[in-house]
């Protein structure tokens, strides 16, 4: 994987010429999500080569249409059911709610639904949006959800139905529409795939040549995939050599002592503020130096 080249646009760039820009001619790895897209912009406008690649090994639904268009059903009230598979299914339906400006919106409709869940992490995600499960599965199985949802009348009922991953689950769907409901699915993330993992591989033998300057780390997560993905392709020896030789930025105090109690040594840390503008500015005071 090559590191993508940027380009300018005419006309004098807001941080100066392309040659007085601070991060000109370095290459900065960066997590890719929807998140860190921000992230990677400031350092590409600082003059820094980006190489932008997935270190999380759930991602958001690449079709966020397909999210937007069901939270707007939800919104509308469409709904008198919302099932709930998962936690991380949740989380992300109001991150995308948070983005598109439908946060609130979104909450009070969940509120007004029949809210079941599969399990108890769908059920702790509602607590940290201030709502409570109405109905739990007999079982944390799909399996159970049925044998739970058997006992009531669905015939009618429009049902919002977060799946888990990208598993369409079409026993639990069947059942739905056999019960006289319309079901109505979702799925707000997926799992990393083959190809990704081979960009993350990619990568790791960038690393290991020294082609790239900085990796930045935001969570301990990122660093877990990297570590996972260079087990399975048989390039630990690499990760180790090139996060030897790699200077790595931590963007708080709980990455980096982390990072250094699995022996990769920290360069640069924001002194406070522990976000993503603070880190950008704490690479380029680093690679003045």
């Amino acid at each position: 994987m090559r590191a993508r080249r940027v380009g300018y646009r005419s006309g004098p760039h807001p941080l100066g010429t392309v040659s007085q820009l601070p991060l000109t001619g370095r290459t900065i790895a960066v997590p890719e999500t929807r998140e860190l897209d921000l992230f990677a912009q400031m350092l590409e406008q600082r003059g820094a080569e980006t190489v932008r690649c997935p270190l999380v090994a759930i991602l958001d639904a690449p079709d966020q249409t397909a999210v937007l268009g069901w939270l707007k059903q939800l919104v509308a009230g469409r709904f008198d059911d919302v099932v709930l598979f998962t936690g991380e299914g949740l989380r992300r339906l109001v991150a995308a709610a948070e983005r598109a400006g439908l946060r609130d919106e979104a909450v009070a409709a969940l509120a007004k639904a029949r809210k079941v869940t599969r399990g108890p992490k769908p059920a702790r995600a509602l607590r940290d949006i201030g709502l409570r499960s109405d109905l739990a599965a007999a079982q944390p199985t799909t399996d159970g959800l049925i044998a739970t949802l058997s006992a009531l009348d669905l015939a009618g009922h429009t049902v919002g139905v977060q799946l888990y991953g990208s598993e369409p689950n079409l026993k639990f769907i069947h059942f739905l529409r056999q019960a006289g409901a319309t079901p109505a699915p979702v799925a707000p993330y997926v799992y990393a795939s083959h190809a990704d993992d081979a960009k993350v591989a990619a990568m790791i033998k960038q690393l290991a040549l020294g082609e790239i300057d900085v990796i930045a780390f935001t969570s301990m997560q990122q660093l877990a995939r990297l570590r996972d993905v260079a087990e399975r392709h048989q390039l630990s020896e690499r990760l180790t050599m090139g996060l030897g030789r790699t200077r790595v930025a931590a963007v708080g105090p709980v990455v980096a002592e982390a990072l250094r109690e699995l022996g990769v040594r920290v360069d640069m840390m924001p002194e406070e503020s522990y976000f993503m503008k603070p880190l950008v500015n704490a690479i380029v005071a680093a690679v003045k130096d």
